[in-house]
């Protein structure tokens, strides 16, 4: 089954903003033309595209709807196909290292010396926690063929 196309939006190009989210998700579609996909998966991706296709109005609720459909294909195929974007996990786990190690070694360290100074300390020391082990998931998701060819940036 194949991948509907978005519609070309020429009226765009002044919002630069909106034009970069536009073309970031016409290169998500690209890549996963080159994959195969479940039936599923492609009408889920094709009804999100039909969303976009069929938004009419504003250039706001344009962006809104590139936003909300790139996410929830995003979610789609990680949660069906385990496939992620480049670096997805260590963007996932550098606040969640900061928030899991950094803030309760920083409490313990504060409470037992007496200063509570320890806690900003101790958040970096987290936040690179959280990056080795999300550095290590992209790895194993490079290594499995996981991983899709680009970097969403927001």
């Amino acid at each position: 089954m194949e991948i509907t196309q978005l519609n070309p939006r020429p009226e765009i190009e002044q919002n630069k903003r909106l034009s970069k989210n536009f073309t970031q998700f016409e290169r998500l579609l690209n890549v996963l033309e080159t994959r195969e996909l479940p039936d599923a998966v492609t009408v889920y991706i094709n009804n999100e595209i039909n969303l976009i296709n069929s938004t009419t109005g504003s250039e706001k609720a344009l962006a809104k709807q590139v936003s909300t459909s790139q996410s929830g294909i995003l979610k789609q195929l990680e949660k069906e196909l385990k496939l992620v974007t480049k670096n997805h996990y260590r963007n996932l786990w550098l606040p969640l290292g900061m928030s899991t190690f950094g803030l309760p070694l920083g409490v313990m360290f504060g409470l037992f010396l007496g200063n509570m100074a320890f806690l900003g300390i101790c958040l970096p020391i987290g936040m690179a926690i959280g990056a080795a082990v999300g550095t290590s998931l992209d790895k194993k998701a490079v290594k499995n063929g996981t991983q899709l060819d680009m970097e969403i940036t927001h």
